[in-house]
């Protein structure tokens, strides 16, 4: 697959626009609590760090690493856990911050484990949403965009670890 040729579907302006806008109602939900924002990698790097920029409530950040794509530009469907966080979130409001929701196996398979570990509250903030390709139901607390399917490129996310530092999110030509 060729990322070089792509369209650009959200340009860094509307993708700024939103964050802030996601940002607002979401200090606004947790209002005078400690939030911990757990950023999946890699793809939600950027996509964390613009979020927390624009919270207005404290903020303590983790990190998961987990994989269900590895070279290819569909989902095996298979997860594999390459890093866990390292805080207790018992107790603790919880908001899980990641790139894209596709199939929802990862997200649903991720969200049964983090409940296991007893957070007070659990939430969920997708940059990108692709309900039509469900597998499994699962419907995130905050959505950046919704989007059809292909795949795409652009504000973290990548295509074999390349296309993740375009400003704007593309699709990809085939």
């Amino acid at each position: 697959m060729d990322i070089m040729k792509r369209e650009i579907i959200f340009t860094k302006q509307q993708i700024d626009e939103r964050v802030r806008e996601l940002a607002a109602c979401i200090s606004l939900d947790y209002e005078g609590r400690e939030l911990i924002v757990i950023g999946i990698l890699k793809g939600a790097f950027m996509f964390l760090a613009d979020i927390v920029r624009y919270l207005r409530i404290p903020c303590r950040i983790d990190f998961m690493w987990l994989s269900s794509y590895g070279t290819s530009s569909s989902s095996s469907g298979k997860i594999a856990i390459k890093k866990d966080i390292e805080m207790s979130i018992a107790g603790k409001d919880v908001l899980v911050v990641e790139d894209i929701v596709d199939t929802g196996i990862t997200m649903s398979f991720l969200m049964d484990r983090l409940r296991q570990r007893q957070p007070r509250s659990l939430k969920t903030c997708v940059f990108l949403d692709k309900y039509e390709r469900r597998k499994v139901p699962f419907k995130a607390d905050y959505v950046g965009f919704p989007i059809d399917d292909g795949f795409v490129v652009g504000y973290g996310l990548d295509f074999d670890e390349q296309g993740r530092s375009l400003p704007d999110l593309c699709r990809i030509i085939e």
